[in-house]
């Protein structure tokens, strides 16, 4: 694959998008499947060990700076990631302390949010005892985390909420959770999620499972899609922070449903080696957190090279992320790191719902802080290039899992039509598909970012067909009617970028929510009984049509 070369840059002094080259970027879009397709197997087979060396950014005194001091502090779950990783490094805070504060979380409500596949009480408590300081700390030492159960876990069954892997225990760790765990993360649990990781959490035969942890009471209100358990693990104060996957908007759309920050990178940012694959050129890892500083922590240590993930090669140096997300004051007043222009897309802001009047005061915000709001035009056949998704997802979907097709079509549960769609997309239109994610790339490049360096999205949809970063923010709140009165609910923001802009995003969102406070607002704990609870789940089944609606 082409190499992505980037000038030469003195540190911090522009964001790593101004310095990537196009073309090359282009020429590797359009080897990325022919490159893949030799390791979009089913991950069982694969057995080596993952790389774990960690950056130097991940050790700098300064990245996990607070003015927080413990005696602020009323419950060890409201703190952020970076915030508890500073009292552990100053030993105002041990880590067996706030691992047992969210295991006292889990036990109290996960009944009500069912975000957990397996929670790893022991494991976690026997990692935080043996927590000791010394002069070379691990930048995450004692942080608990929430994994997504289609991240292979040594020693620990890794189930993707599917028949298939029911009883799958790996013997290793996936790259990411390798790189989390030396980096001195302690994996608290592995998270429900869409079954293979396509529609919002339910068991492989379409029983819903986790729900939004903003309106737990009511679980037919969507969480998101298949990362619902991490993003309702984080939400609901049961996890520091998680990692998801994202094919077709799995840690955007519940981050934004459960007002959290989430991130997918810029495809090969981080391996894909021992993730259960769903799609080889669209699956995307990443974390939901809690903020832009949070997300820039978790995504510093899984990012970068792996031997065993070719997509991975190439590709610029990880810059220094942490830098980027902490908030940037010019003669003492927050603005916007690098110059930046917002694009906005037509009727972005129409209207007066509450998404729109949310959107309008986000963007007034952003020009508040230096940001430049500019107006730019949809590609054209939008809607054509993007609705060619189907043509490409479906087939590669299937191609790993033929062996469990040919096996037995029951293991694929309520999700099964989507792999049997695979089956019968005909070559030439896998081939149309591919042409048309590149001829979309090249569009997006010279319509959308020809005038702006980031831009608003309504969808997660098109960034994860092309690639490239995307970031989701909290930026409000809206109120859904129910039969028990009106609930709050989360208004979330989209912003994507152009290739390994991971820096400029993290950037523009840590400026936004130095100056706001939607972010750092949580949802009360749940109420219902847990019997009435389980009645209020017995009749939320979701159909193959409406997976067929939903999924990934």
């Amino acid at each position: 694959m082409p190499e992505i070369l980037v000038a030469a840059e003195e540190p911090y002094a522009q964001p790593q998008d101004t310095t990537i080259d196009r073309r090359k970027f282009l020429l590797r879009f359009a080897a990325l499947t022919a490159a893949t397709s030799a390791v979009a197997t089913v991950a069982p087979r694969l057995a080596r060990a993952a790389t774990t060396t960690l950056p130097p950014e991940l050790f700098d005194p300064d990245a996990f700076a607070s003015d927080i001091a413990i005696g602020d502090v009323t419950d060890l779950t409201e703190l952020t990631l970076a915030e508890a990783a500073k009292l552990i490094k100053a030993r105002q805070l041990k880590s067996i302390d706030l691992v047992e504060a969210y295991l006292a979380r889990v036990s109290k409500f996960d009944g009500v949010y069912k975000a957990f596949n397996t929670v790893l009480a022991a494991e976690a408590r026997n990692i935080a005892n043996a927590v000791r300081l010394n002069g070379n700390n691990p930048p995450l030492l004692g942080i608990p985390l929430a994994i997504k159960d289609n991240y292979y876990t040594a020693g620990t069954l890794t189930t993707a909420n599917s028949y298939i892997f029911q009883s799958f225990v790996p013997t290793f760790d996936a790259t990411a959770v390798a790189r989390l765990k030396a980096a001195g993360g302690i994996v608290l649990g592995k998270m429900q999620m869409g079954p293979l990781a396509t529609t919002r959490a339910t068991t492989p035969d379409g029983i819903i499972t986790t729900v939004n942890a903003w309106t737990p009471n009511t679980p037919a209100i969507d969480p998101g899609g298949s990362s619902t358990g991490p993003a309702c693990a984080v939400a609901g104060r049961m996890a520091s922070s998680s990692i998801g996957t994202q094919t077709g908007g799995s840690i955007i759309a519940p981050s934004n449903a459960q007002n959290l920050t989430g991130l997918k990178p810029t495809m090969g940012r981080v391996s894909l080696y021992g993730i259960i694959p769903l799609t080889y050129t669209r699956d995307h890892p990443g974390p939901l957190a809690r903020d832009a500083k949070d997300a820039a922590i978790m995504l510093q240590a899984m990012a970068g090279p792996d031997d065993n993930d070719p997509r991975t090669h190439g590709l610029p140096k990880v810059p220094n992320l942490i830098k980027a997300a902490t908030p940037f004051k010019k003669k003492s007043k927050i603005t916007v790191r690098w110059p930046t222009r917002i694009g906005v897309l037509p009727g972005y802001t129409t209207g007066t719902t509450q998404s729109a009047v949310a959107r309008a005061q986000m963007l007034a915000t952003f020009a508040s802080v230096g940001a430049e709001i500019v107006d730019v035009p949809l590609p054209e056949e939008w809607d054509l290039l993007t609705g060619r998704f189907n043509d490409v997802r479906l087939p590669e979907r299937t191609e790993p899992f033929l062996e469990y097709l040919r096996q037995d079509l029951k293991l694929f549960g309520v999700s099964l039509n989507s792999w049997m769609q695979g089956l019968f997309l005909s070559g030439d239109e896998f081939l149309k598909g591919q042409r048309a994610k590149y001829l979309l790339a090249q569009r997006v490049f010279d319509t959308i970012f020809g005038a702006c360096d980031v831009v608003v999205q309504t969808s997660p949809v098109p960034f994860d067909i092309l690639g490239f970063p995307e970031i989701a923010f909290p930026i409000g709140f809206g109120t859904s009617s129910t039969q028990t009165g009106s609930l709050p609910i989360p208004l979330g923001a989209i912003f994507g970028g152009l290739p390994f802009s991971e820096d400029r995003l993290l950037a523009l969102v840590a400026a936004y929510q130095a100056v706001t406070d939607f972010h750092k607002l949580r949802p009360a704990d749940p109420v219902l009984p847990l019997a009435a609870r389980s009645a209020a789940l017995s009749d939320l089944r979701l159909t193959a049509e409406q997976v067929e609606t939903l999924t990934e």
